[in-house]
C-alpha cells in the first residue's frame, strides 16, 4: 500500500514539475514554436511519465527513508515533538516577516535567495529552541497548583523511612504507624528481610522466637498499610554489615532510619543520616518525673551497689532506690533524687 502511495505522489509531483519547467526547456532547445509539443497537457503528461518511471527505481529507498523517519519520530517524546514543532512554526513566521521586509529593498539576488536561507536557519533554530527549552517553558506557564503538587511529590519522595531489624522485631512501629505519627513510606530492604529469616531459622530458641515475631510484625504492616510499605531489592555487595548497608541506602534514597538500636543510632549520626529512635519517642511520651517528687513503688530485687533496691514502673522504667535493699518484696514510698535519660532508656534514682 505504501509503495502505491509513493508512486502516485511521484506521478503528481512529476506532472506539476513538468507543467512548470518543460515550457522553459522548450524555449532553450528551440521547439517552443511547436504547438503540439508546447501544450499544457502534454507537459503535464511528460513530467508525470518521467517521474512515474523514476519511482520504480526510487520507491524502495523512499520506503526505507519513511520507515527510518517513523522510528526516529516514535522514539521522541510527544511533548518534545510538540514544543519543537511550535518552535519551528514560530521560526518560519519570523523568517517570513523578515523576508517580507527584504522584498522592499529590491535587490535581485538578496530578494530571491535570502528569504529561503532565513526560512531554513530560523526554522531550525526555532525547532531546537522549543525542543531543548521545553521544561523551562512549561515552568513559566505552570500554575500555582501544579507547583504545589510538584513540591508535595518531592516531599513524599523524601519522606521514606527505612526500618531496621531491631525495630521490626520490637513491633511497636505497627502501633505507632496506626496512630498516624509516622508519615511517608515505610521501606524494608531485602537484606533486612534476609536477616530476619536467618534469625527465625536460628537453632537458638530465643532468637528463633524473636525472628518469627519480626516476620509477624512485618506481615501486619503489609496487611494494614499495604500502600505505605515498600520492599526494595537494592543491595550493596561490597558491604557485609547490615547496619552499614542500611545507612548507605538511607543516604542514597535521602530517607530516614527508624530503629531502637543504640549503636546504629550513633553510626547513622556519624554518617549524617537522620534517625528516628523508637526509644527516644517512648521516653518523650513518658510521664515527667521531677526530683523531689514522691512515688509509691514495689521493690523487686537488690541493685548492683551496696544497699540498693530496684523497682520498675509500668512502662519498664527502672528505679534505683538507695537504701531499698531491706524493702525487697514491699511497696514503699520513695523520693526521686535524679533522672538519667538516654537513647538507651531512662533510669530514675530515688531514696527511701
Amino acid at each position: 500500500m505504501l509503495k502505491r502511495v509513493i508512486q502516485v505522489a511521484f506521478l503528481f509531483v512529476g506532472g506539476a514539475l513538468g507543467l512548470i519547467f518543460l515550457p522553459v526547456l522548450y524555449e532553450v532547445i528551440g521547439i517552443a514554436h511547436n504547438e503540439w509539443i508546447n501544450n499544457v497537457y502534454v507537459s503535464l503528461l511528460i513530467g508525470a511519465i518521467i517521474f512515474l518511471a523514476l519511482s520504480f527505481f526510487l520507491v524502495d529507498y523512499c520506503i526505507r527513508f519513511i520507515r527510518w523517519m517513523e522510528d526516529v519520530l516514535f522514539k521522541i517524546p510527544a511533548a518534545d515533538l510538540l514544543f519543537g514543532t511550535v518552535g519551528l512554526i514560530i521560526g518560519l513566521i519570523v523568517a517570513y516577516l523578515i523576508g517580507f521586509a527584504i522584498e522592499r529593498v529590491q535587490l535581485p539576488i538578496i530578494t530571491s535567495v535570502l528569504p529561503f536561507v532565513l526560512s531554513i536557519i530560523l526554522g531550525y533554530l526555532g525547532f531546537q529552541l522549543g525542543f531543548r527549552k521545553r521544561d523551562e517553558i512549561v515552568s513559566l506557564f505552570s500554575t500555582k497548583g501544579t507547583r504545589k503538587k510538584m513540591l508535595e511529590e518531592q516531599a513524599r519522595e523524601s519522606s521514606q523511612k527505612l526500618l531496621d531489624t531491631s525495630v521490626i522485631i520490637d513491633g511497636r512501629i505497627v502501633d505507632i504507624a496506626a496512630t498516624g505519627f509516622v508519615e511517608g513510606t515505610l521501606v524494608v530492604p531485602q537484606f533486612v528481610l534476609t536477616e530476619l529469616q536467618h534469625i527465625a531459622d536460628s537453632s537458638d530458641t530465643l532468637k528463633r522466637t524473636r525472628g518469627r515475631r519480626g516476620l509477624d510484625m512485618l506481615r501486619r504492616l503489609q496487611e494494614e498499610y499495604k500502600h505505605d510499605v515498600l520492599l526494595t531489592d537494592r543491595d550493596f555487595d561490597d558491604v557485609a554489615e547490615v547496619d552499614l548497608k542500611l545507612v548507605r541506602l538511607a543516604k542514597e534514597m535521602n530517607g530516614q532510619i527508624i530503629t531502637n538500636d543504640f549503636n546504629l543510632n550513633k553510626v547513622s549520626e556519624l554518617h549524617q543520616v537522620h534517625v528516628l529512635n523508637i526509644n527516644d519517642l517512648a521516653n518523650a511520651v513518658k510521664p515527667v518525673v521531677i526530683p523531689g517528687e514522691k512515688m509509691t513503688v514495689l521493690v523487686i530485687k537488690d541493685g548492683k551497689e551496696h544497699n540498693q533496691g530496684l523497682a520498675y514502673l509500668d512502662d519498664g522504667t527502672m528505679i534505683v532506690i538507695e537504701g531499698g535493699r531491706h524493702y525487697i518484696g514491699q511497696t514503699i514510698q520513695v523520693e526521686v533524687t535524679s533522672v538519667l535519660q538516654t537513647s538507651a532508656g531512662r533510669m530514675i534514682f530515688a531514696k527511701t
